[in-house]
């Protein structure tokens, strides 16, 4: 089997986009060839078995040209692709649709997001299967749409002890945008101090878009406004192999995430054994039995304060054993395996042997 995965960037260090060299390559462990349409590519970076084509140009157009050149050669070689997967570009469905539905060539978006747009809608009837993390992880109702898991490189995460120590540090990861709702986190360390718990945030991410810039320059100020500089800390994006090593010196993740889709690093916490404290509802099949508590109310800062307490209580083996059932419920249903068996299946035209 040949499969074209189309993405923007091939590169494991992207503090975005460095997860999907994983999923690439269990693809790659589990069909013939992958043929890789990127943007960008980090030479060496994928297994020997995967060809990548880039399409780079100076503009959009020039891009959607050149891919659709790409795509073409690809279609006119034999074996013919068994299927088409647009990564989280809708664009790239609806471009490679008129060129792979009539040659009997499947065609898969996968997308995470809680953006609707009416390039997403497009892509959506031009694909033959929608893919995501759950069915409700894509803004919109369709019976294409099959969630499959997020597919996370569970070997990337060692599962470590909880730090001994009596403070409790909590991360943050992902772009500084509005959407990522940091502002009631900051608050919320600060509510949970005033009760004489020693909390403090480390966050991480990028600030490359002006909206994201103006928003960390608004999260600095309310940091200064509260006193809260000696606590918390907005650092710059951090490169993909040194994510481990925050997750494992912390206590555990918060997020605070706009509903619509599962942010990747939540899993990626658990696969540390690291508690994720989160607001974001998509999470109740991986958290709402286990105590204490761990959702809270979207920007409801006083919960969350709560929820930061309620983690901050427990001993350092409850919180082990905490973070164990996590990475266990991360490997059995959202492991990097599990979601390229489900994409092979989906490729051929099967159903895939568990959906959510």
């Amino acid at each position: 089997m040949r499969i074209v995965f189309v993405t923007q960037r091939v590169d494991p260090g992207d503090p975005v986009l460095g997860a999907t060299v994983a999923k690439i390559a269990a693809l790659a462990a589990r069909v013939d060839e992958v043929v890789v349409l990127a943007d960008s590519a980090v030479p060496g970076s994928l297994p020997a078995n995967c060809t990548v084509r880039s399409f780079s140009s100076g503009s959009r157009a020039g891009r959607g040209i050149r891919f659709e050149r790409a795509l073409a050669a690809e279609i006119a070689r034999r074996p013919r692709p068994a299927a088409v997967l647009a990564h989280m570009c809708p664009i790239y469905a609806v471009l490679a649709a008129p060129l792979a539905r009539p040659a009997g060539i499947r065609v898969l978006l996968w997308y995470a997001h809680w953006h609707r747009t009416r390039m997403l809608e497009a892509a959506v009837r031009a694909s033959n299967v929608v893919v995501s993390v759950d069915r409700r992880s894509v803004p919109l109702t369709s019976p294409k749409v099959i969630g499959i898991g997020h597919g996370i490189e569970i070997s990337d995460f060692a599962c470590t002890e909880a730090p001994a120590s009596g403070v409790v540090r909590l991360a943050a990861l992902g772009r500084y945008s509005a959407a990522k709702g940091l502002a009631p986190i900051i608050r919320a360390v600060a509510l949970a101090r005033t009760t004489g718990l020693d909390v403090r945030l480390t966050a991480h991410g990028t600030s490359t878009h002006p909206g994201e810039a103006a928003n960390l320059a608004a999260l600095r100020a309310l940091v200064a406004e509260l006193e809260l500089a000696e606590w918390i800390e907005l650092g710059p994006p951090l490169p993909r192999h040194e994510i481990p090593e925050l997750l494992a010196g912390s206590t555990a993740l918060v997020n605070n995430m706009r509903p619509g889709a599962p942010d990747k690093v939540v899993y990626e916490a658990c696969a540390a054994c690291r508690p994720v404290i989160v607001s974001n509802p998509l999470f109740d099949e991986l958290l709402d039995d286990l105590t204490p508590p761990l959702r809270f109310p979207l920007d409801d800062a006083d919960e969350l304060a709560v929820r930061i307490a309620g983690v901050g209580a427990l001993d350092p083996e409850a919180r082990d054993v905490l973070g164990r059932t996590l990475r266990e419920r991360v490997v059995a249903r959202h492991s990097v395996g599990s979601w390229a068996d489900a994409v092979v299946s989906l490729c051929a035209g099967k159903a895939p042997s568990a959906s959510r």
